[in-house]
């Protein structure tokens, strides 16, 4: 069993996933970043300087002992508030919405790439005249057509 987990580990399928679940990682972080930083404020100063992420609903009380701010989402939510917080899942909607977006680029240039290097491949095939005979080739033949033609 040892033996067939290291021959499925050493595969490269599983090797290139591993990679692309690594790269994919650290392009999260990146569209996160572009999302929170960037885009969401963009959105919320066009619409009156609102932060989306901060946008929620309190389902439950908040307990007794809680000194934060009311209007915090993240200090509520530590403190154990239940909260529906649809500013927040507005962000991951748009993440969402960019990461699929950039992967649609990226297959759709693979995709025209592709296409290029096959269309490339077979006017190459189809315009590939075959090699001119050697010296050596052509005295062969000519040798042979000699004695069919004594033969006779």
């Amino acid at each position: 069993m040892l033996k067939e987990f290291k021959a499925f580990i050493n595969r490269g399928n599983v090797m290139d996933l591993a990679v692309a679940v690594i790269i994919g990682a650290a392009f999260g972080k990146i569209v996160t970043s572009l999302t929170d930083d960037i885009i969401m404020p963009m959105i919320g100063k066009i619409f009156g300087g609102l932060d989306f992420s901060g946008y929620f609903l309190r389902l439950g009380p908040v307990p007794a002992d809680y000194a934060g701010s009311m209007a915090s989402y993240a200090d509520l939510k530590k403190a154990g508030v239940p909260l529906l917080g649809y500013g927040a899942f507005a962000t991951q909607v748009v993440n969402f919405i960019i990461v699929a977006f950039i992967i649609f680029l990226l297959l759709r240039a693979v995709s025209k790439a592709m296409t290029a290097f096959e269309a490339e491949k077979a006017r190459e095939e189809a315009g590939a005249a075959p090699a001119p005979d050697s010296a050596e080739v052509q005295l062969l033949r000519e040798i042979r057509d000699e004695l069919k033609a004594r033969g006779k």
